[in-house]
């Protein structure tokens, strides 16, 4: 049987609980799943590319996934489906938080089936606790001083204390 293997794509700047629950119940489905960090110089992320993949890995190291699927986290700067390709993969694994992130989600998928149509886009949805937390709102809420501590791991708390 041919190994299943996804690509769970990303800013992750930072990388937040939200996207810790989407790589663990997306580990379920897959045998290996690669955490891809985008380098995506157009949203002007805070951290560096290289920063990015190192709190994705130290978070990804320190979880506990029950599953038995690898996970591998690596960083990536062209198209994504000739990333995913690169990967030997077949399935793109997106997290939907809200109504609102499903039209962007689903235009993206529609390209993407374009692009190849032997990979699949796989939604997962935000679980209750984290349907509300973005990289966005963490990354504003620590720049004015706010606690960020229930939103993103211990790590990225004191990498974001480090830009204040």
């Amino acid at each position: 049987m041919r190994e299943r293997v996804g690509v769970y794509p990303g800013t992750f700047d930072p990388i937040t609980n939200g996207h810790q629950d989407i790589i663990d119940r997306a580990a379920l489905i897959v045998d290996r799943l690669i955490v891809a960090v985008a380098a995506n110089a157009g949203k002007a992320p805070l951290f560096a590319h290289e920063e990015r993949i190192a709190l994705v890995r130290e978070d990804v190291a320190a979880m506990k996934i029950s599953s038995g699927a690898k996970i591998e986290c690596m960083g990536f700067d062209m198209l994504l489906i000739e990333f995913v390709k690169r990967c030997g993969a077949n399935l793109i694994v997106r997290g939907l938080r809200a109504v609102s992130d499903f039209e962007y989600e689903f235009q993206m998928a529609a390209m993407n089936a374009r692009l190849d149509t032997n990979i699949e886009t796989v939604f997962l949805m935000a679980s209750e606790g984290s349907q509300f937390i973005s990289s966005r709102f963490v990354k504003e809420i620590s720049q004015l001083g706010g606690d960020v501590s229930s939103f993103v791991s211990p790590r990225v708390v004191a990498r974001l204390k480090q830009r204040q």
